[in-house]
């Protein structure tokens, strides 16, 4: 049964003087996402395969979550935010990998969230993450197949 972890990014700084694409994590940011990092590692859900977004602030998550033997597919579509292209991207999962990790924005991380299991949290701050389990393979997911195991945000 794979298993399905979705990331909102950590805490962005203000970016009033850059394009959004270009913000860069806040200091609160950058500890919460190592403190995540390490709860998913204490928990044994370690990615084989991470789809993450190519907005800057994605890219530090995932590069202070500290999971550098997943292998990594930097997709421009995820910074789109629609829940729709990242249930693709998730369908194109190698079936070798058990667990797949979605480092993405809102409001389409937790609107994914819902399509998949039909049920979500009523927030999805930065930094928080929902595990969802799935049957079958990854060619398979669709709306509605998930179940809603964990959800986390920084300060639980």
């Amino acid at each position: 049964m794979p298993t399905l972890i979705v990331l909102r990014h950590a805490k962005a700084e203000s970016g009033l003087d850059k394009a959004d694409i270009d913000r860069t994590l806040a200091d609160r940011g950058r500890r919460d996402a190592a403190a995540t990092g390490d709860w998913l590692r204490a928990r044994g859900l370690v990615p084989g395969y991470v789809l993450c977004s190519t907005a800057a602030r994605t890219r530090e998550t995932l590069e202070l979550l500290a999971f550098d033997d997943a292998e990594t597919s930097f997709e421009a579509r995820i910074y789109g935010n629609d829940p729709g292209t990242l249930l693709d991207l998730v369908r194109e999962a190698p079936e070798d990998a058990a667990t797949v990790l979605l480092v993405g924005h809102n409001p389409s991380v937790h609107l994914f969230v819902h399509d998949l299991a039909g049920e979500s949290p009523d927030a999805f701050p930065t930094c928080a993450l929902a595990v969802i389990d799935l049957p079958g393979s990854w060619t398979d997911v669709r709306a509605g197949a998930g179940t809603l195991g964990t959800v986390r945000t920084p300060k639980d």
